[in-house]
């Protein structure tokens, strides 16, 4: 269980984490004012809905993964592909790269709490010995449903680099990877990866995995850049300016995955109504949308459905293209699946 903390920030992380102009001195702080405190006196009653009030939030039987499919995956480089495998893990084949998103393969989203919250699917950590080796993996932040310690060891000999947000790197250095396949990544920061263009977005949300290091490194969304095609992937959020701002500086997206789940009016400020997620798609001129941070843990006291039926709901209202892949399923980016599978 320690070895899921990750690691303190030392001085010198701090140093450099305090070049960055989100930084106020002691941590990274929002574009906007953002609260994140739950009032003591309700949180008994959260905590106990939350680990004992679990009626619809879970599957009535463990969603199936579909086997992952390598000559299906491979065929036609000329078109970008994708595989979603529940919550937000994301795996994309792009100019010929192999691309892993937030690969939180793992059971349990509180590793650290006494009361586990298991993953809808079963041996989930397996799927990583099918898959292929991995160019670029993508972190968004380093909450546990995102950076998970068993995966990250079980990907170890898969993959050749890592962008991470800014202060993520500490964690993945204390588990055995080489510092020299990392790079950090502040707000609006763009490297190019065997001609990709990859740049870092701002989202309303906080970071932390201990009691101590909350808002110690950063947290974001990232854009992927072709010479044809143009993706975000909107990471963790609440709803907030900075998305306007995304979509002013980048024109359009052809395709955007989009946090949608795991939302309660006690935090709103830091994940989205299923309705603002279409609404920040649109914000960002997305041309076809795909909800993600559903379909894997119940981290919130909502239906384990309710989220993907809120958003289609929205996005036919205000004529959204949208799509619903199942877990495993290979898809490309003009995917028009409306099929509601979890039914």
């Amino acid at each position: 269980m320690l070895k899921q903390f990750g690691a303190k920030p030392s001085k010198t992380d701090l140093n450099r984490y305090a070049r960055s102009a989100n930084w106020n001195g002691k941590h990274f702080e929002n574009l906007e004012p953002t609260t994140l405190e739950i009032g003591l006196n309700k949180l008994p009653q959260l905590l106990y809905k939350q680990f004992f009030a679990t009626e619809g939030r879970y599957p009535l039987h463990k969603l199936e993964v579909i086997p992952f499919d390598a000559e299906q995956f491979n065929s036609h480089p000329e078109k970008i592909k994708a595989v979603w495998y529940g919550h937000s893990v994301l795996l994309l084949r792009i100019n010929g790269m192999n691309v892993l998103i937030d690969p939180m393969f793992g059971n349990n989203a509180a590793p650290i709490s006494p009361f586990p919250i298991k993953r809808f699917s079963e041996n989930t950590l397996q799927i990583i010995d099918s898959l292929p080796s991995i160019d670029l993996v993508l972190l968004s932040h380093d909450h546990y449903d995102h950076l998970d310690y068993h995966s990250i060891q079980k990907l170890k000999d898969k993959v050749s680099c890592y962008y991470v947000a800014l202060g993520v790197a500490r964690h993945l250095e204390k588990w055995g990877i080489d510092a020299n396949k990392i790079i950090e990544f502040d707000w609006w920061d763009k490297h190019i990866f065997n001609k990709i263009g990859v740049t870092f977005t701002p989202t309303r949300h906080f970071s932390g995995r201990g009691l101590k290091d909350r808002a110690k490194s950063t947290w974001g969304g990232w854009v992927l850049e072709t010479d044809v095609e143009k993706i975000w992937f909107s990471g963790d959020s609440g709803y907030g300016s900075h998305f306007k701002e995304i979509g002013a500086r980048f024109g359009s997206f052809d395709f955007a995955f989009m946090e949608c789940g795991q939302y309660n009016e006690q935090w709103h400020q830091i994940h989205m109504y299923p309705e603002e997620s279409v609404r920040a798609a649109i914000e960002v001129n997305a041309k076809n949308i795909m909800p993600v941070h559903w379909g894997g843990f119940a981290l919130a006291q909502h239906t384990w459905t309710e989220p993907v039926e809120r958003f289609v709901a929205e996005a036919e209202h205000t004529h959204v293209n949208y799509c619903l892949p199942q877990l495993g399923e290979i898809f490309e980016l003009n995917h028009s699946s409306k099929i509601k599978w979890w039914q």
